[in-house]
């Protein structure tokens, strides 16, 4: 079965680093991922061939939607490829930690075809407060 799924509380050492749950990186010893803040409340990293969809549709973008140019220039300045250690830590660059309001610790949750990188506190405000039509799309997905 493909994809990330579930979600797990790690402790950020003192270098920045997390560790990715032991399922996401089931994959391939040397997979290497890119960390990128995409959205304001969390970090997301990309598998290699996720990623590549992401960047076929930023040129796309870039293309159709050329005043989008520097947002996107923003986005990829910030981007970092990453690559499990031994022990499954990914570093997290500092800047990109204080974006998130990423301190002591990590929810590393799976998001189906990449993986998400949250402060706890802001995951479990999120989750919470999200008040929309999805449990009723719910119904049509889990038919």
């Amino acid at each position: 079965m493909g994809g990330y799924l579930g979600s797990y509380l790690y402790q950020v050492d003192e270098k920045g680093r997390v560790t990715l749950p032991a399922a996401f990186r089931r994959d391939s010893e040397a997979q290497s991922f890119v960390l990128i803040q995409a959205q304001p409340d969390a970090l997301t990293l990309y598998p290699d061939e996720t990623w590549a969809e992401v960047q076929e549709r930023l040129r796309s973008l870039a293309r159709s939607a050329p005043r989008s140019r520097h947002r996107m220039l923003g986005l990829t300045a910030n981007a970092v490829e990453v690559v499990p250690d031994k022990q499954g830590r990914i570093l997290i660059p500092d800047r990109l930690r204080a974006n998130a309001g990423i301190r002591d610790e990590a929810q590393v949750v799976g998001a189906i075809d990449k993986i998400e990188i949250w402060d706890p506190e802001r995951f479990a405000r999120i989750v919470d407060d999200t008040e929309d039509d999805f449990g009723d799309r719910l119904a049509g997905i889990f038919a």
